[in-house]
């Protein structure tokens, strides 16, 4: 099994540089807990001549969220918060209004689901509430501080009321600020001290500086033709569901740029896979297993995050196959994914976690493709 799962990943990343889907891959599998795979190919930096290697950095975007929620997972491990308090007890003056001016209560467990009523400005309107207020996702360089942009949050109105509906929002970057505050330092200290450290992970952070700047993947995405092509330091870009992102892919080299809970680490595939593990089996030095295992029960009931998913608290659940474009993956895999172009995805049913990783922005392709090939080998 284990030579056919190698022969069909290996085909897979090859069709898919051939035909430059992205200029480079680092693809790890793990089968109960053991590495079966891995694999870097292709170039991560084509105009610089810099190959792919395993530890490559790469922009983790919205798969830093995981991070953040199991920073909370620690602090709730450590009693300084519990699920269903109130955010304004670490953040007071963070109170957004509903459209009809009542302040509604936003708890802990809001953010980490997304049922906060929070929004990201690049799901607006290109003059919708979050421009008016001036609010960054996270992906661009603003020299506002994290205190300046929660504040311009706050400032707009909620999308509806807390616990009564999902939608994908800037909420981890609250989380963020209250991790700091609960933790008594700022965030990159305590995302360090509460889950990096315990871990092991000794390459992810929110900045990288001037002598690792090689390291980093550069990044990419697939114009109107299909045809790959380096983003700009300032870089707008709409996705194929007609999302307008504003990417400034320089932002992680600015250490003078806010720490984003959301879409603001830079790390390794092997990094990012210790986070894998730990959402699979439960077991982090943290806390306890009962808690990372409840964060991946669907917060969900009625609605879907999208088609054929449900949503716990930091990631995604996945509760009907079929509606999830047939995926072959078994229901209650948990996974999720960021716009710069890499993904993550543990199917515990088959004690299967795996973690790839590209340098084309808004594109799915390649990841998917990989996770075909492995279940059609796994088969």
């Amino acid at each position: 099994m284990l030579t056919e799962l190698t022969q069909k990943i290996d085909q897979t990343i090859a069709d898919n540089l051939e035909n430059q889907m992205t200029s480079g891959i680092v693809t790890l599998v793990y089968l109960e807990g053991k590495p079966v795979y891995a694999k870097a190919a292709g170039m991560a930096d084509i105009e610089s001549g810099i190959p792919m290697q395993e530890n490559t950095l790469f922009r983790f975007a919205s798969i830093s969220k995981a991070f953040t929620s199991l920073a909370v997972a620690a602090l709730i491990g450590q009693e300084k918060i519990q699920l269903d308090d109130s955010v304004t007890t670490w953040l007071p003056d963070f109170l957004p209004k509903l459209p009809d001016g009542s302040t509604p209560t936003i708890t802990i467990r809001h953010l980490l689901s997304h049922m906060s009523g929070l929004d990201y400005r690049w799901a607006q309107k290109e003059d919708g509430p979050y421009a008016t207020a001036g609010v960054t996702d996270g992906l661009d360089i603003t020299g506002i501080s994290l205190e300046e942009n929660i504040r311009r949050i706050a400032s707009a109105p909620l999308a509806f009321a807390p616990g009564s509906s999902w939608l994908y929002s800037l909420a981890p970057d609250v989380l963020g600020a209250v991790i700091a505050k609960a933790h008594g330092t700022d965030f990159p200290t305590a995302m360090q001290q509460l889950v990096l450290e315990p871990l092991g992970i000794t390459d992810t952070a929110f900045y990288v500086p001037p002598e690792q700047k090689e390291r980093v993947a550069a990044a990419y995405y697939l114009d109107d033709a299909k045809k790959l092509t380096r983003m700009a330091d300032d870089q707008f870009l709409t996705s194929p569901d007609d999302r307008y992102f504003h990417f400034s892919p320089e932002r992680v080299f600015k250490a003078e740029e806010y720490p984003s809970g959301g879409v603001g680490l830079v790390g390794t595939a092997a990094d990012l896979m210790k986070i894998v593990e730990v959402i699979r089996t439960g077991d982090a030095p943290f806390t306890s297993k009962d808690l990372i295992l409840q964060m991946s029960e669907n917060q969900l009931h009625g609605i879907e995050a999208r088609p054929g998913m449900g949503f716990g608290l930091g990631w995604g659940i996945l509760v009907d196959p079929v509606r999830a474009e047939n995926t072959p993956q078994t229901i209650g895999t948990r996974m999720w994914g960021g716009v710069y172009g890499s993904k993550w995805f543990t199917d515990p049913a088959k004690a299967l976690s795996v973690v790839s990783m590209t340098t084309t922005a808004l594109d799915e392709v390649v990841s998917v493709a990989i996770r075909n090939a492995l279940y059609s080998a796994l088969a």
